[in-house]
């Protein structure tokens, strides 16, 4: 799906979020009178995510993926920028007019192991949700579970409906965190990291429900660390790197022709089908630099292998690059070597 056709159907739309967390001072700090260090965690990410559409978030731990995501959410207040969802200006909604909102806005985390609670069966699991919102009696209520059940291959529903959390092997406590974010029938979802907990040989099938459900509308925002899984299941991808969108655009675009040197570094350590084609893995130096110390300029010149003196100054915006027939399309790139591919492969082999 392309941008164009994205931003036409646009389901959600983040146009300049920034987000950031004061971190709490110690006694000597305090008594000193220290200012407060203060994470930017998200600063000024734009982007849209439309029906029907998976749209990738890919970048290291660190690069403020998962504040994004609560910020979107509204778990965690936004500095500046606006959320729109359906239309509907989101951002500076109260607890009461987001409560509506929440039904058609779910979220999957991360880690299943600690997002179901040990206590609940399944069947309370999934029907929780349902419960909160108001929706059917218990007759209409069971039904509902079951379909989600099924909708998320854990078919026949009776097999797991009586069972505890530990009693459910990974994938299928993902299952059962999706389906009960499913139940609600919500518009959009957003995976945080949804099957990085998970065995390689069970992510395939739980990546296969969520791929799956964008036949039926569902807008979904994939959040991932893994350019593999972004690759073969999102429509659209962004890179993050620092709390900023250092590039986007079409996936097989991004991933067959990537233009900023963050972008290239983590399309080479992809593991490919055929280990000979492409060049050798790039291995960034260091991590990524710590967000209350922002360095100046572009954020990644510290570890960029094709870095000037240039790029210790500018702090570059994301600007379009050239497609095919010399036009600017929809593939964009905040770097100040982009613009110019041949530069960027070639200082970096």
């Amino acid at each position: 799906m392309s941008e164009a056709r994205g931003a036409s159907r646009a389901l959600l739309e983040v146009d300049g979020l920034a987000a950031s967390y004061h971190l709490r001072r110690g006694v000597s700090a305090a008594l000193a009178r220290r200012p407060q260090s203060v994470v930017r965690a998200v600063d000024g990410v734009s982007l849209t995510v439309g029906r029907g559409e998976v749209v990738a978030l890919v970048g290291e731990s660190g690069s403020g993926k998962s504040s994004l995501a609560q910020t979107i959410m509204r778990a965690h207040p936004a500095q500046r920028g606006r959320i729109r969802f359906d239309g509907q200006e989101i951002t500076t909604l109260g607890s009461a007019q987001l409560r509506p909102l929440r039904r058609r806005m779910q979220m999957i985390f991360q880690d299943p192991y600690e997002s179901l609670d040990p206590r609940f069966r399944v069947r309370r699991t999934v029907s929780e949700p349902l419960v909160i919102h108001g929706i059917g009696d218990h007759a209409r209520r069971a039904e509902l579970v079951s379909e989600a059940l099924r909708a998320c291959g854990l078919d026949p529903p009776e097999l797991f409906l009586d069972r505890y959390p530990h009693e459910l092997s990974g994938g299928q406590r993902q299952r059962v965190a999706i389906a009960a974010a499913l139940a609600l029938e919500p518009q959009l979802l957003i995976a945080d990291e949804p099957v990085s907990m998970l065995d390689v040989s069970v992510r395939a099938g739980v990546l296969n429900v969520l791929a799956g459900l964008r036949d039926s509308g569902l807008g979904i925002l994939l959040i991932t660390h893994d350019l593999a899984v972004a690759a073969s299941f999102a429509d659209r991808l962004y890179v993050m790197y620092l709390g900023r969108i250092v590039e986007q655009g079409p996936a097989h675009e991004v991933i067959s022709a990537p233009s900023h040197p963050y972008t290239r570094a983590l399309v080479s350590v992809t593991p490919r089908r055929t280990p000979r084609t492409g060049g050798a893995p790039q291995i960034l130096a260091g991590e990524i630099p710590d967000a209350t110390r922002v360095p100046p300029g572009c954020r990644f010149h510290p570890r960029c292998p094709v870095a000037t003196d240039a790029c210790r100054r500018s702090d570059p915006q994301l600007e379009p690059l050239p497609g095919p027939g010399g036009a600017a399309g929809q593939h964009l790139a905040a770097c100040i070597l982009a613009p110019d591919r041949r530069v960027v492969q070639q200082t970096s082999r």
